[in-house]
């Protein structure tokens, strides 16, 4: 019995087509869990800042009071230095300090401990990588988290904020974690345990608080907006949070009270909000006879061209947002909005100084992980020239860290060997950076010499001072308690016996200053009454180069 050609093909029509089996390759691709890109995002950050910490990044004045705040508070106390108790900052970095030094040991060297410091500064910039990643793919997507904790990691800007014992990098690690808890409070459905993941948001909030008071305006301020507007998270939830926040940094204040400091407090807390508000410019870019902004941005241009390409975007990343309608974009818009205004208002009139701008660059970021759209894979050119784009925005800092990692800027850590083995212990040692307070040159060495802004030949000889530091790019920018004409007239016809360039401080040198003798004094002794005014020996010519760990001597300021 045979078939006909039709039936057969008819047959074969009607006959159920199985789909095609998956390639060995495509059955066993499982998607890679979040938990590993922030892994890796958190070990590429973390190395990065680790590398060559020690030589990559001068000694930054923030970062020995800190140091010296974060032994104070390891010893059970409030922290202090010793100019007295210490309010203008909360103390939650301190004491985590306090705990880094319990775990891994003090070094009596200023220099060292400040740089066993940078290694837990380091660490959390890895937690806050991870942060990101978890964030950003929480609201969007996998990819778009790995990319951004990327990003993060190379960027140059955060980098240099990270590698400095400053308050700005925990800080943000706090904000990051209770955002990420908030986050997972705006779906429809109540999750499981909401009240108490609003406590624990609000908790992780109030340690960023308790980290650095200027938190309060990317926490407490949107979580008050979105109390007002009913974005976000449920009403009832978001009061949860800002009251744990408020709560506790009332505990604080109440403690400080209990044990008799409250007038400290009051003094250090309406000195830094009239700072914040711009009242009293002592420091920052408004300060006057500082450098101006728009010249250290264009001095900054060649490493921070990516960060500055992201910055430029940040009104768009706003608008964005703004346009989702959903609860977790509004909480983010609220976050983002707060992040803007209070750079903005330090920009106008506030004080502005340099680490306030990852308090924005970061918050961002995250804004344009979540927004930014992606062409469609049918669209090959544009979607290749963005894929390129994304590339260039690693790639350029990338190569940009390469080149300054390896640049010496270590130069205090390096005069601090020339003195130890130069100079005796107790050497007087004049010192003409600072303004107000004491500069870093004193935070540096004081556990070894005694400093003093003694300028005058009198007060040289009072002290029996015969040496001189002078980093010259501060003197240079205005931030030094002497100006650069008399720090030019100290050093006239001198040489330094130690000298060192770098990218922080320019020329840092030591010079051996000629010994005083007051001649009114010594003339008495000789001549009574007489009307000697000056030495009666000339004073003797300053001494030759000596060997430096530096670069070449030369005279004078650069």
């Amino acid at each position: 019995m045979t078939f006909s050609r039709t039936t057969a093909a008819t047959a074969a029509a009607v006959e159920p087509v199985s789909p095609p089996r998956p390639r060995p390759r495509d059955r066993d691709r499982m998607p890679v869990p979040t938990v590993v890109w922030a892994a890796l995002a958190a070990a590429v950050t973390t190395c990065l800042r680790l590398l060559q910490i020690g030589r990559a990044g001068d000694l930054f004045v923030d970062e020995t009071i800190y140091r010296r705040l974060g032994v104070s508070a390891g010893q059970g106390e409030f922290p202090r230095t010793d100019e007295g108790l210490f309010f203008l900052h909360p103390p939650g970095h301190f004491y985590m300090e306090a705990g880094w030094i319990r775990l891994v040991g003090d070094h009596s060297d200023v220099i060292a401990s400040v740089h066993s410091m940078r290694v837990l500064n380091a660490l959390l910039a890895g937690v806050t990588a991870a942060l990101i990643v978890f964030l950003v793919a929480r609201v969007r997507s996998r990819g778009a988290g790995l990319l951004a904790g990327l990003v993060f990691a190379l960027d140059q800007f955060c980098i240099r904020q990270n590698d400095r014992v400053l308050l700005e990098t925990g800080t943000m690690v706090w904000v990051l974690a209770g955002y990420l808890v908030l986050v997972g409070l705006t779906r429809p459905e109540p999750p499981p345990w909401a009240r108490r993941r609003a406590l624990l948001a609000g908790f992780l909030l109030g340690l960023a608080v308790l980290t650095k008071d200027h938190a309060a305006l990317i926490t407490v301020l949107p979580l008050l907006a979105a109390l007002l507007l009913g974005w976000g998270p449920p009403r009832r939830l978001v009061a949860l949070a800002l009251t744990t926040i408020v709560s506790m940094y009332g505990v604080y204040v109440a403690l400080i009270a209990g044990f008799g400091h409250f007038d400290e407090f009051w003094l250090a807390k309406t000195s830094g909000v009239r700072r914040l508000l711009g009242l009293v410019q002592e420091t920052g870019f408004n300060a006057p006879g500082t450098p101006s902004l728009s010249g250290r941005l264009l001095d900054e241009l060649p490493g921070y061209t990516t960060t500055y390409l992201l910055l430029v975007l940040t009104p768009v990343a706003l608008v964005l947002l703004l346009r989702r309608k959903e609860p977790v974009y509004r909480l983010l818009a609220l976050f983002h909005a707060s992040a803007i205004v209070t750079l903005g208002y330090a920009l106008s009139i506030g004080t502005l100084e340099e680490q306030a701008l990852y308090l924005l660059f970061v918050p961002n970021l995250v804004a344009l992980a979540v927004t930014v759209p992606l062409p469609h894979a049918g669209r090959r050119v544009l979607r290749t020239a963005v894929i390129g784009t994304l590339a260039a925005l690693l790639a350029v800092p990338a190569v940009v860290y390469a080149q300054g990692r390896w640049t010496a800027d270590d130069g205090f850590s390096r005069l601090r060997s020339y003195l130890l083995t130069n100079v005796p212990a107790g050497s007087g040692i004049v010192t003409v950076d600072g303004q107000k307070t004491r500069g870093v040159t004193s935070w540096a060495f004081d556990d070894t010499y005694r400093l003093g802004n003694w300028t005058t030949p009198e007060a040289r000889a009072a002290e029996n001072a015969t040496y001189l530091i002078v980093p010259w790019r501060v003197i240079e920018q205005g931030y030094g308690r002497s100006t650069l004409a008399e720090v030019r007239e100290l050093t006239d016809g001198l040489r330094p016996v130690f000298s060192f360039d770098g990218p922080t401080y320019g020329t840092l040198a030591l010079y051996r200053l000629p010994a005083p003798l007051p001649g009114p004094d010594i003339a008495d002794l000789a001549v009574p009454s007489a009307a000697t005014t000056g030495p009666l020996l000339p004073a003797p010519g300053p001494l030759g180069p000596a060997a430096t760990t530096g670069t070449e001597v030369r005279d004078g300021p650069p």
